[in-house]
């Protein structure tokens, strides 16, 4: 049992309630980890919309934790398995993998200043930058998992939809290591700016397929909202991958003849294994990809929900302790 400060979800749609909760340790090869960052992931935000039916408040969220175990820093693998489900190198199928849930879905997560994880799933971190790891980690893990699953070699031309959110502006910077040619939605210049350095080209119209031409892969971070236009944006035999509906609405297909008729794939990706988890941390460690964060105490929680939702954040909103 420990007793920590929390930022408490105890009604979808509604504002975090920051206060003292004890947590009891789930098993005994569970350790605790003091957190020191965590992300506030776009699942966070359609888990705090209500997007999950299967999920009951109360609720702590996070799953992108970074902190200390016995003074030493690491990084927390949010996925909760089973040991039967992970191979030595640390892959598993999560499609295959009953037990698969994640940290703040399942047990608590690190929207507080300590969390349970089980002993397995910690991963040391090469330095103490607990905010960079927070902010382009799970973007990083995610696209090397999606690209994978879309076969992005070099010279595939693709496109990200939510290119500016901590998924995509991280996940983008990746598919460029690859040697992919990026090009990234967003709806603002502010944020076009920020793809702009890293080497993303922007776009900001939709339908610019028109004049910029089509491409091989479509990663579409937003869902509902965009995904019929997303899938205009490619070549006949393309492939769109849906990683996020951040939103939380059902998708509806507008023209399944389109989809038809072009032989388009439609693909999801569910999430990264721990090889792909190991693989970021060190990517982000050796400053291969650059961060793109707003950091927030862990008092502030409501303010960084507010600015998320309302588009002020490049990247991804951190907590922090404090």
């Amino acid at each position: 049992m420990v007793e920590v400060l929390a930022a408490v979800l105890r009604e979808f749609g509604s504002e975090f309630s920051v206060e003292r909760v004890r947590l009891e340790r789930p098993s005994d090869d569970w350790v605790l980890v003091n957190v020191k960052a965590v992300g506030i992931c776009g699942r966070d935000v359609v888990v705090w919309r209500g997007g999950f039916a299967n999920l009951k408040p109360p609720l702590i969220l996070g799953h992108e934790v970074f902190g200390e175990h016995e003074g030493r820093p690491v990084g927390v693998y949010p996925g909760v398995v089973g040991r039967e489900c992970m191979a030595p190198d640390g892959s598993f199928s999560v499609a295959s993998c009953s037990s698969y849930t994640i940290l703040g879905e399942g047990p608590p997560g690190g929207y507080s200043t300590a969390v349970w994880a089980p002993s397995w799933n910690l991963v040391d971190l090469p330095d103490e930058e607990y905010a960079k790891y927070a902010a382009a980690v799970c973007g990083v893990a995610t696209y090397m998992h999606a690209s994978r699953l879309a076969g992005v070699e070099p010279g595939s031309r693709v496109l990200v939809v939510g290119a500016s959110g901590g998924v995509g502006i991280h996940g983008a910077q990746y598919l460029r290591s690859l040697g992919a040619e990026v090009l990234g939605f967003t709806r603002s210049a502010e944020k076009a700016e920020a793809l702009r350095r890293v080497g993303v080209k922007p776009v900001l119209d939709p339908l610019g397929y028109r004049s910029l031409g089509r491409v091989d892969v479509v990663f579409e971070n937003v869902g509902a909202s965009t995904i019929n236009w997303s899938m205009r944006w490619l070549k006949p035999g393309g492939t769109l991958v849906l990683i996020g509906n951040v939103e939380g609405k059902p998708i509806t297909i507008e023209r399944p003849a389109y989809l038809v008729m072009r032989e388009i794939r439609i693909v999801g990706s569910a999430a990264y294994d721990m090889r792909e988890y190991r693989e970021a941390v060190k990517l982000v460690g050796e400053g291969a990809i650059r961060p793109f964060y707003r950091a927030y105490r862990l008092t502030e929680v409501n303010r960084a929900y507010r600015d998320i939702v309302e588009g002020r954040v490049v990247g991804r909103a951190v907590l922090v302790p404090g």
